[in-house]
Formats: structure tokens, sequence, C-alpha cells
């Protein structure tokens, strides 16, 4: 029969595979990124030939590796390492749920490496005075400013993304142990952070004063997000961005960056001000302790007041220190004061 699914065939393996991810409560964000990157993949298979995950070798992978590899942009540039590792992060998990589902009797992508890309350093981070200009910006004397000063609290006690803010719920906050549960984090993961007690006040003062005028205004039942638009719903991911950057610009900030910004900045502050790298790789909701170093670099300001304070060779030292280099303008005047005394 004509146009009949082969159920060996890439298309019904990939149906299913995003089938069990959904199923399995990967986050969408995921899943739709693999539904872009791997029919990539199995477009380029496809023009040689191969049509099942069964006719996929290693070799066959290291192949689109380099292709990958060549591939340039309009402008010419060649696409980054991170960008062509997430396309053989796709096929790799792909191949890894093949076998681990039975369909596949070995994963041919098992010893493909990644390519090594370098961790990039923030680009932008507040300064503590930054940070509270624009936390001082909202007009607190409005149900919006309320919010809005409430949320930014939020943002810059605990650092959460965008997307753990938006899902935030009533019952996520327990103000008596001033913490908040992250339900949705990357991955999917959960974890419990500290909120410190400014941001609960405020919170808690956007909760009794703001919130209650929000919800009365929506047609459907209080489905219990913390944080309201002004017609009732819950903010989505897309409404916080521009509520972070209207403060972030009011206070004259020009700094790129709306809710990450503030991420970058909790965490930095935080090593600044003596933190273990460890428990701000749990505030952050990192997996790997290598992802939360780039802050220790970030913060190399704090390391270097530690460094002169405590090393004993350091700047402050008298002991063994060199005599001041002195300037072109001193030495001339220094030299021509010795010529005159000697004549």
């Amino acid at each position: 029969m004509s146009g009949a699914i082969d159920p060996q065939g890439f298309e019904h393996r990939l149906a299913q595979y995003f089938e069990w991810m959904r199923a399995t409560h990967y986050a969408e964000a995921t899943v739709r990124t693999r539904e872009k990157l791997l029919p990539v993949f199995v477009g380029w298979c496809a023009e040689r030939g191969i049509t099942q995950p069964a006719q996929v070798t290693r070799e066959l992978l290291e192949r689109y590796q380099r292709h990958l590899y060549g591939l340039r942009k309009e402008s010419g540039e060649p696409l980054c390492p991170r960008y062509q590792g997430s396309h053989l992060v796709a096929i790799k998990m792909l191949f890894r749920w093949l076998l681990e589902s039975n369909h596949a009797l070995y994963d041919p992508s098992a010893k493909v490496r990644l390519p090594r890309w370098p961790r990039r350093l923030p680009r932008h981070v507040l300064t503590k005075e930054e940070a509270e200009r624009v936390i001082n910006q909202p007009d607190v004397s409005t149900s919006l400013g309320l919010r809005d000063r409430a949320l930014l609290e939020t943002l810059y006690s605990t650092g959460v993304r965008k997307q753990e803010l938006a899902a935030l719920k009533l019952y996520d906050l327990d103000a008596a142990a001033g913490t908040l549960m992250v339900r949705r984090g990357k991955g999917g993961k959960q974890r419990v952070v500290p909120i410190g007690e400014r941001a609960l006040l405020w919170v808690q003062k956007y909760l009794a004063d703001a919130r209650p005028e929000f919800s009365a205004r929506s047609a459907e039942a209080d489905e219990g997000w913390l944080f309201l638009s002004s017609g009732g719903a819950g903010l989505s991911i897309h409404s916080i961005v521009p509520i972070v950057r209207k403060h972030l610009e009011a206070a004259g900030i020009d700094k790129k960056g709306s809710v990450h910004l503030w991420r970058h900045t909790m965490a930095t502050l935080m090593l600044e001000g003596g933190a273990d790298v460890r428990y701000v790789q749990e505030m952050l909701g990192h997996a790997s302790l290598e992802s939360t170093q780039i802050y220790t670099q970030v913060a190399i300001k704090k390391l270097k007041e530690v460094h002169a304070a405590a090393h004993p060779a350091s700047a402050k030292a008298s002991a063994g220190r060199p005599a001041r280099l002195k300037s072109p303008k001193r030495r001339e005047a220094i030299q021509k004061a010795r010529a005159e005394g000697e004549g």
C-alpha cells in the first residue's frame, strides 16, 4: 500500500519518541527544540538513502558532525559549537531512547564526541547600587507597581529563571519557612530556594493589597498563580520580560538582558559576599558545579580584595616591595635638580 508509514522508519519512531517525551513530562521547550532539530538530521539521512534508525552507523553520524561543522550562516560565519552540539545531543538522546525501548540493538551515537565550546562569562551583571535603583522604580502606591516590586524582589533574592517565576503558585511560597518551591526547574527538576526577608515582605504585601484586585477581574476561577496580570490571568514568560525591561530602562540601565540579568546578579553578588559556590549551585539549580563556576570568574574583584588582604606577598605587604616607579616628568625634574646642585 503506497503511502503507508514504515513502522521501523524514522517518521514512526520520531512520533513515538516525542509522545514518550511528553508522557514523561519533559519540558515543552525541550520537546519543541528536538522536534525542530531531529527532522533536519532525518532529511539529511534521506538524501543518502537512509530511512530507518537501524541503518545509521557511527561513521554516518561522524559524517553528519563534519557536515554541521562545514555549514555556514547567510553571513558566512560557521555555526557556533554550542548549536552544533545541540543537534548532536538531540540525536544521541533519540538513539539512547531507541536502545532503552528495545527499538534498536545498539547505540551508534554512544562514542560520538560532542564539540567542546567555551563557557561564556555573563556579559552583564548589575552592581548592588544598580539593583537597588531598579527595584525602587515601581510606584508601589499602585497595584501594578506593588506587583512589579514584589516580582523584582523575588528575582533579586532567588535568581529563578523566567519560566520558573511564571510557574510559581501560591502554595509554592512558604512564608513561615522563608522558602520558595521551584517545581518546574530546568530538566523538570524541583528545588527549594530561600527567599530573603525583604522580598518576602513585599510579596506578602502584594498578596494582601494587589493580587485580590487582579483576581476579581478574571471571569475564570482563580488558578492560584502567584503573580497575576492586571486582568487576573497568570503572568506568562513573554509578559514577564517587558515588565522587568521597563524598570531597567526607567532606572537608566542600558545593560542587556532582563530576567536572566537578575539571575547573573544574584549569583555574582552572593559569591562576592562570601557564599560557597556549592550553595550558589543549589540556588541556581545547576546540575553541574562547572556551570556555576563561571560566576567565580565574574566575582574576581572580591577575590582580588581578599588576595590583597591575606596574601603575605601582596601589594600591601611592605617587605620586599620595590620602590615606586617614577613618572617621566618626575624623573626629568629630579635630574634637573641634581644638575643644578652639581653646578
